[in-house]
């Protein structure tokens, strides 16, 4: 499912300040089953929300503010919702700030994407998100150093002739290093991860946060996934600071548009 969105001068994924330019725009939350009561928490804005069913399926909404900014009060709100509707059952979620010109325009897209929706949303039942991420552990250097022979040459020649240059590239060696010990901590993590879940999602690396994964999980195989890490990051800590963020709606196993047809 695309959700159509209309937006004034800015794309629905602009939360620097997303305009409704339509009186009858909805604010999307999410799309879950039919029959799901409607979130007793108030959404963006303040507004309530309200379900619309088409399908065998519903969409939670409320009407879109003129203007939409990331303002803690509303991206809470959103969360609120999320976790009221997310506590009935399986859950698509939408990100802050996802809009819809019309209730009809909405409804339509439930009618024509309902058979893709409802498999999304058998995928996810009885599943939550948990994100692991892992950052470079700085600290991490006289080991390495008496294990490279390559690094170990090199600081004994910086300390037999030192000078500004040679200590730059013994730094530069180290640090360098260092990534290298924990990014292959990283993959060690991620090889024992990935099989306690039922599909995984990388995300963006970069040089001091070199894991960062999502993993779908049964939700009676958390507290044994939370376990696995933490033994993880117990054989890893000198390397690799982890952490875990979560249970969170499923955003990253949600696929809202249909394969192109012979796909």
């Amino acid at each position: 499912m695309t959700v159509p969105t209309t937006t004034a001068g800015t794309t629905a994924s602009d939360t620097t300040g997303t305009t409704a330019s339509a009186p009858e725009a909805l604010y999307v939350y999410g799309i879950a089953p039919a029959g799901v009561r409607a979130p007793r928490f108030p959404g963006v804005d303040g507004a309530p929300v309200r379900l619309l069913t088409e399908s065998g399926l519903c969409a939670a909404v409320s009407a879109a503010p003129a203007r939409i900014r990331p303002r803690r009060r509303d991206l809470l709100a959103h969360q609120a919702v999320l976790d009221d509707l997310t506590e009935q059952g399986p859950l698509l979620p939408m990100r802050f700030a996802v809009l819809s010109p019309r209730p009809d325009a909405l409804l339509s897209q439930l009618r024509a994407d309902a058979v893709h929706l409802s498999r999304q949303l058998d995928e996810v039942r009885g599943c939550v998100e948990l994100n692991v991420k892992g950052t470079v552990v700085p600290g991490h250097f006289a080991d390495l150093v008496r294990r490279d022979e390559n690094l170990r040459n090199l600081a004994l020649r910086t300390r037999r002739r030192p000078d500004y240059e040679a200590n730059v590239r013994l730094g530069e060696a180290i640090a360098r290093g260092v990534r290298r010990e924990a990014r292959r901590a990283a993959r060690e993590v991620l090889d024992h991860l990935t099989p306690l879940a039922v599909r995984t999602v990388q995300g963006a690396t970069d040089d001091e946060q070199v894991l960062s994964a999502s993993f779908l999980l049964r939700s009676t195989d958390e507290r044994r996934f939370r376990q696995a890490v933490d033994v993880r990051a117990r054989g890893c800590g000198d390397r690799l600071a982890l952490s875990v963020t979560g249970p969170l709606p499923c955003y990253s196993f949600v696929d809202p548009r249909p394969a192109p047809a012979g796909r």
